[in-house]
């Protein structure tokens, strides 16, 4: 009545929400600059992969890394936007998320130090052991992954006002990301020390980065929040199957979406290749970190301008350039010597692929929220991710037999094929941004 909401600078958090804002936002930088650095450290697509090269485990198992973390964050989101709807404070979930990451890290530093030398020869430790234990607590971290993502979401939401989030997630991006990038010089420089040691110290890091998330969690001053008016979830499900059937945007946009998990499913492969070339060295790693740092760095901002104008496009250039790349990949085995012995052509080759990547997660992410109405958003964000997280866990196993059967090299070649189907199936989507 007097004016003073319009004067406001925290118009959709509470009064109390406001004054504790200044202090907040710091908790969530550490807390965001602490797991954007653990996922780094423990990148299913590029530092598991080297661990599973060294360990000696099947090359199938590189195909499940990254289904099984995407799709182990992407699948429990309905069912656990359910479970925290009825709890007044959101950031316990959210604790309970950082705490299983980092207790499944920790888990990882274990194999990487057993599974070598006297105790792995004298405890029949072999690859496949050692590979599936990999991949069993990389299903728990990813659950847990899934369990504080959507928790991290709702309390960021009542902390933080509207016009200081972006600015929240962009420094934590460019604080993270100097990290990463110190940490890929670090690799270069100690890649002459025993591999498996180097990833244990890498893990390690992980583990404290979620543990630094978990402490910033706790310590956040969140008001108790509605606890009414939950969906359940089948019936959310439900609901988004109709939707799928009747718009014909959103079917064909789901249809492009699963073409460009070609994209990541070829990451880690690329990364296997350089692992293969490099051996033991940690040199080779981290030219590759370096270069995902940078492509990352470089590439979201100038994708995001573009995907503003036209997603649909940047969805269909980047899925091109996803099939050039992964065709280079594929036919290093028949490039000169000189080249193909060269980690620095793996990272040159794995750097563009990031860039394409960072396109296609850019492009999408815009189009789906172009594409729906206030009225139908979440609805179509929450099925999306529901299925490609079930896409994601049937092409592993199948990327993964490939792979065994054919090797690293014929399969990048398909992806590129499909890759290039999505670049076509994104050509006939609808524009959304003339609307």
């Amino acid at each position: 009545m007097t004016g003073d909401e319009d004067s406001r600078m925290c118009k959709d958090i509470s009064e109390d929400a406001c004054h504790q804002q200044p202090g907040n936002f710091w908790r969530h930088l550490m807390a965001s600059l602490g797991t954007k650095l653990a996922d780094e450290m423990a990148s299913a697509r590029l530092v598991l992969p080297w661990l599973l090269g060294l360990i000696g485990a099947p090359v199938w198992m590189v195909g499940l890394l990254v289904p099984i973390r995407e799709a182990g964050a992407l699948l429990p989101q309905l069912l656990v936007a359910g479970f925290i709807r009825p709890l007044p404070q959101r950031k316990w979930v959210w604790v309970a998320g950082a705490s299983i990451q980092a207790l499944m890290a920790l888990g990882l530093v274990m194999i990487s130090l057993l599974a070598e030398g006297n105790f792995a020869t004298r405890h029949g430790l072999d690859g496949t052991l050692a590979g599936s234990l990999v991949l069993i607590l990389l299903i728990l971290l990813s659950l847990g992954r899934g369990v504080a993502s959507i928790a991290t979401k709702d309390v960021l939401g009542k902390t933080i006002a509207k016009k200081r989030r972006g600015r929240l997630m962009g420094w934590s991006g460019s604080v993270a990301g100097a990290m990463t990038l110190l940490a890929g010089v670090a690799l270069m420089l100690l890649g002459e020390q025993p591999g498996q040691q180097v990833l244990a110290i890498l893990m390690a890091i992980a583990a404290l980065g979620w543990t630094l998330n978990a402490l910033c969690a706790a310590m956040i001053r969140e008001d108790s929040g509605a606890t009414s008016g939950g969906a359940n979830a089948w019936e959310t499900v439900r609901d988004g199957v109709i939707q799928l059937k009747h718009d014909a945007a959103f079917r064909n946009f789901n249809l492009a979406r699963a073409l460009l998990l070609s994209s990541a499913l070829a990451l880690p492969y690329i990364a296997l290749l350089g692992q293969q070339q490099s051996g033991e060295s940690l040199g080779g790693l981290g030219v590759l970190v370096v270069v995902s740092g940078l492509a990352g760095m470089l590439a979201s901002p100038i994708w995001g301008r573009l995907a503003d104008t036209s997603s649909r496009r940047v969805m269909r250039n980047a899925g091109a350039g996803a099939a050039v790349c992964c065709a280079l990949a594929g036919s290093m085995a028949w490039w000169p010597q000189a080249l193909a012995d060269n980690i620095w052509s793996y990272a040159l080759v794995y750097g563009l692929l990031v860039i394409a990547h960072a396109g296609i997660r850019l492009g999408r992410k815009t189009y789906v929220v172009d594409l729906a109405t206030s009225d139908n958003r979440a609805l179509y964000v929450a099925l999306s991710n529901t299925l490609t997280g079930v896409l994601m866990l049937v092409l592993g196993l199948l990327i993964g037999g490939l792979a065994q059967w054919l090797g690293s090299e014929w399969l990048l070649m398909i992806l590129a094929v499909v890759a290039a189907c999505a670049a076509l199936c994104a050509q006939r989507l609808p524009e959304v941004e003339d609307d």
